[in-house]
């Protein structure tokens, strides 16, 4: 699946959404702030949130400034979120590159997020709508609230509930508010605000769980961060699981509540036994399911391009391979 099928006709707006992200760093801020957002956004990425939202807000029509705003928003609350994991997670590189904690001190690196939160706070309230400022409130709290579950309660933990409830932490929400934002800003219809965010859910829950099926059987170099990492850092993500489920006698996986993750050697074994298992091809269909509950979401969306690209960003999920 190609990912010009639902990028295509956003292009222009998104170059519009980099260009507002670009201007949060204005000459009025330090200049160390400015280098700090370039190199954020020259790491690349794919602005799926932004691009979500501009065709679920360009299928209902809704007002193409706010949208751009939006978008522009998502993307900074996106990458603060990033700004953040690394420093925490003691990552070294994104994506192939050097994080910014890896080039600064982790003070500087956290105030650099801090801002880039307020950023995008402030972007949200150029919308002048004071539900949307709730939402956008409310999805932060539940990315800060996962990441303080994941470092507190989550290390080794062999649970699918554990599991779904951080992804939907981590990744999900981001994506809820995308779709739902869009949709407040172009309708009242509480019926079609409804199938977006169940639209923005499904689709951000198959996007982590591939995810971590890629941290089992991506290329190193393409995913940017080493195969198994999940794992190295005591986080027992879907493939996992469903290994996990059907050798629960495994000595490898006994170990993980003990701590077992903090050996190397028994995580590589580990790696190599679920590639070689049917749990790969069990957390792909998982996140296929979430697709299609995601496609059956748009079925009474209005019949215009926009809705054939989002059902292709849908499928591209699943099938892409970074």
């Amino acid at each position: 699946m190609s990912t010009v099928t639902f990028f295509t006709s956003v292009q222009d707006q998104l170059r519009f959404v980099e260009q507002r992200i670009r201007e949060q760093a204005g000459e009025e801020h330090h200049p160390d702030l400015r280098s700090a957002l370039e190199h954020l956004l020259s790491a690349g990425g794919k602005r799926i949130r932004p691009t979500l939202g501009l065709l679920v807000g360009n299928m209902l029509g809704a007002p193409e400034e706010k949208l751009i705003t939006l978008g522009a928003s998502v993307e900074l609350l996106h990458t603060a979120t990033l700004v953040h994991d690394d420093l925490i997670d003691g990552a070294l590189l994104r994506r192939g590159m050097p994080t910014l904690n890896a080039r600064w001190s982790p003070a500087a690196t956290v105030l650099t997020g801090d801002f880039l939160f307020a950023r995008a706070a402030r972007l949200a309230a150029e919308t002048d709508y004071l539900p949307l400022m709730k939402l956008f409130a409310e999805t932060l709290a539940t990315i800060v609230n996962g990441e303080l579950t994941q470092m507190f309660s989550a290390r080794g933990v062999i649970e699918r509930n554990n599991y779904y409830e951080r992804i939907y932490a981590k990744t999900a929400s981001l994506f809820e508010m995308s779709a739902l934002a869009a949709a407040m800003v172009a309708t009242e219809d509480e019926d079609v605000r409804g199938s977006m965010k169940v639209f923005g859910y499904e689709v951000g829950m198959a996007f982590q769980i591939v995810d971590d099926i890629l941290d089992f059987t991506g290329d190193q170099s393409a995913v940017g961060k080493p195969i198994g990492s999940d794992l190295l850092n005591g986080l027992v993500t879907l493939p996992a699981i469903y290994f996990a489920e059907a050798f629960p006698r495994d000595e490898d996986v006994l170990s993980l509540p003990e701590g077992g993750w903090k050996d190397t050697e028994r995580v590589q074994r580990l790696v190599d036994n679920i590639r070689q298992s049917q749990a790969i091809r069990q957390a792909m269909d998982e996140a296929r399911e979430a697709v299609n509950r995601a496609l059956k979401s748009l079925e009474d969306a209005p019949a215009v391009p926009e809705r054939e690209a989002l059902e292709n960003l849908a499928k591209f999920i699943v099938d892409r391979r970074i």
